[in-house]
């Protein structure tokens, strides 16, 4: 493709171009590197922003995948820069790799900035790094595409498929409950996490990744691809060569994420069977590019796109590896054509539509056609009531029928230490009809609003044949959960939120086709538990914590902080100042 501004106009040019002594000082330190003047003279300079670590599973490959990714920049005619940016491991960051998501973006959006950059290429696909990465170069404003790291191959244990997550919780109560020895408790170790990749599951991260491709910032189908895959070397390299027309075209994340793209990423979600972490990142996400959305349009979708990704947690059978060789995400979009921006511009150049024709479904039990879906409606619902005046969300999609439409006592814990303790006392008086209620574990409680929704089953239960009840917090839970978990409660307890305000043994009823919770709890009960609410005390004195508790948002507005979000309908991201 003929370039569409002369090679003076690029970016870079101000650092290496002028005769002058601060570019002679640019171009003296690239020899020093060993590059020469035909390395970088008028080519676009591309920065590949990798995320890899060695506490990162999901970005093992990485190392090896930059290459790739510079040899397409190469093939192209520009000139690749690895840049290393925090990693934002989902595992091992405590307490949560929530907290450090805006670190990322900020990151991100500064490095771009500050180097002489004039396009990048973002390598994720850990839960975080997706939403964290396109927030930071969707607000530097210069070209970018995403590449995604990929699902790792399905686990194995005794000729039994693993999911990595959902499994893990599955087998975990079988085992408090007797039915699994350590000799089998640790087969299931080595097998469940088979290759490098992220979760081959529809938690976050492959949700996260599925939306990157929705809204348009992959190439069609790169999302799909499982990391230990041929063709997953080969996306990295036409992801390199891309992002070089990309620069020419000056096709910047502006011009892509519109409210259209974002609307479309969310049919997209709730026809994936999303992880609920989508509503926080995609709001925040959107917000950063200028379009208002909201818990509403996410509750819009969801009672009219059903679920057709037949994949684990709110499937039974399948793995994304199935979900790639049923067709992927494209086969995905080609049957949700009815809900979607067709005309939506993507990375490629071309309109979505444009790169949906020839998708074929190949598997008609992986990916379900629209008569036949898993289930009915989307897969998050949103609920509001006297406990979640902002909203709180579910995934109906992965809980027990029996427990969308319920009553039953609360049962409340101010801390996780002292839920976690209780859920294994046998003599702990719940029965299957309370409700397990956490608190302080949002944004600010947390902090960081750790994945600790998913409240254990108490083990009395568990031994009783239990396998779900209704749970509430503030908290957030893996994407690979399941099971009757009311998430994202907003305004969070530790702010003086409703959740602050309820006692063990209060009636909940949760009304999930009618979108409603409430506390039966009479008003002026309500008034005087208020006036007697304690202040929270501070959970951070120093450092990125203190910056993160004094501007953090809260749930249901994606969690970003307040002075990076972009003003609805202006344009997203600002002009360089150096």
């Amino acid at each position: 493709m003929k370039p569409r501004k002369s090679p003076d106009a690029l970016r870079s040019a101000r650092w290496f171009a002028d005769d002058d002594l601060r570019s002679f000082g640019h171009r003296s330190r690239l020899r020093q590197m060993g590059y020469a003047p035909e390395d970088w003279a008028g080519k676009p300079v591309i920065a590949i922003l990798n995320t890899w670590s060695d506490f990162n599973s999901c970005h093992a490959h990485f190392k090896d995948r930059v290459e790739d990714i510079k040899r397409g920049v190469f093939q192209a005619g520009g000139f690749p820069l690895e840049i290393p940016v925090h990693s934002v491991s989902e595992t091992f960051l405590k307490p949560t790799s929530m907290l450090y998501r805006n670190m990322l973006a900020m990151e991100v959006e500064e490095v771009i900035r500050a180097h002489p950059v004039d396009g990048a290429v973002l390598m994720g696909g850990c839960d975080k790094s997706t939403p964290a990465l396109l927030m930071g170069a969707t607000s530097a404003g210069v070209p970018a595409i995403y590449v995604p790291a990929g699902p790792m191959l399905r686990g194995n244990w005794n000729g039994k498929t693993l999911g990595s997550g959902s499994d893990a919780w599955k087998f975990w109560d079988e085992r408090r409950a007797g039915n699994i020895d350590q000799a089998a408790w640790n087969e299931i170790e080595g097998g469940i996490a088979r290759s490098y990749g992220h979760c081959m599951t529809m938690g976050t991260a492959s949700t996260m990744t599925a939306i990157a491709e929705a809204i348009g910032m992959t190439l069609p189908g790169a999302s799909s691809i499982p990391a230990p895959d041929a063709g997953h070397m080969r996306m990295c390299a036409a992801s390199g060569r891309r992002i070089v027309d990309m620069v020419w075209e000056d096709l910047v994340p502006a011009r892509i994420q519109t409210r259209a793209a974002f609307e479309n990423a969310i049919t997209v979600a709730m026809a994936m069977g999303c992880s609920t972490n989508a509503i926080i990142h995609l709001i925040a996400q959107a917000r950063r590019a200028g379009c208002d959305i909201t818990l509403d349009d996410f509750d819009r979708a969801s009672r009219i796109v059903p679920v057709l990704a037949n994949v684990r947690p709110s499937g039974e059978a399948y793995l994304m590896e199935d979900f790639y060789f049923a067709g992927g995400l494209p086969a995905l979009m080609g049957r949700l054509k009815p809900f979607l921006h067709l005309d939506a511009l993507t990375v490629s150049g071309l309109r979505l539509g444009e790169t949906l024709e020839g998708a074929t479904v190949y598997n008609d039990d992986v990916i379900r056609p629209l008569e036949n879906p898993i289930y009915a409606e989307g897969a998050l619902a949103v609920l509001r009531g006297n406990l979640a005046p902002d909203g709180c969300v579910i995934k109906p999609s992965a809980c027990a029928p029996h427990l969308r439409v319920h009553t039953g006592p609360a049962l409340v814990f101010d801390d996780y230490p002292s839920m976690k303790a209780a859920v294994e006392d046998e003599s702990l008086d719940v029965t299957p009809d309370h409700v397990l209620v956490l608190r302080n574990a949002g944004p600010l409680g947390g902090p960081g609003m750790p994945e600790w929704g998913m409240l254990p089953i108490p083990k009395k239960l568990v031994k009783e044949g239990v396998r779900d009840m209704l749970r509430i917090s503030d908290a957030r839970m893996s994407g690979t959960s399941y099971g009757a978990c009311i998430l994202h409660v907003a305004p969070e307890s530790y702010v003086g939120g409703p959740l602050a305000l309820i006692a063990t043994g209060d009636m909940v009823r949760v009304d999930v086709p009618n979108r409603s919770i409430d506390m039966l709890v009479p008003e002026e009960e309500l008034a005087r538990r208020r006036a007697a609410l304690p202040a929270p005390e501070p959970r951070f004195e120093r450092g990125y914590g203190w910056m993160f508790s004094r501007h953090i948002g809260q749930a249901n507005q994606g969690c970003d902080f307040d002075f990076l979000e972009t003003a609805f309908g202006a344009p997203a991201g600002e002009p360089a100042i150096y």
